[in-house]
């Protein structure tokens, strides 16, 4: 093996890394915040043969399926579970405090005091 061949061969390990990043990947806290607000639509779901669990168990905090309901018991014991409580209780950011962060905001200062005109405000009138 020459050392052209050594070069090369870890070329791939990007790409692989690139792939698994987004296979994993779960739903947004603000997709949470959501789904909370009608827990009852996630109680009673349609039989999904391609969930694990058909789809019967399933964890809103998490956004995740088990296969019967003592996993899912087990499941609310757990520390990860416990974490995400603890990140879910504060409030998503809404766009108005997206935008301020990032110094898209509108500031027109003051504005203009009522009962006084312009001549005057700006000291252009002889007194």
């Amino acid at each position: 093996m020459t050392r052209y061949r050594r070069t090369k061969t870890h070329r791939g390990i990007r790409d692989i890394k690139r792939a698994k990043r987004t296979r994993a990947r779960t739903k947004d806290l603000d997709q949470i915040h959501e789904d909370m607000k009608t827990p009852e639509k996630f109680e009673q779901q349609a039989v999904d043969a391609d969930l694990p669990g058909l789809g019967q168990h399933y964890c809103i905090q998490c956004s995740r399926y088990f296969t019967d309901a003592g996993a899912l018991s087990d499941h609310y014991k757990t520390k990860l579970h416990k974490k995400r409580l603890k990140v879910l209780k504060e409030s998503p950011y809404t766009q108005k405090e997206a935008e301020a962060a990032a110094g898209l905001f509108t500031d027109n200062g003051k504005g203009r005091v009522s009962g006084v005109d312009d001549a005057t405000a700006t000291g252009l009138m002889d007194t």
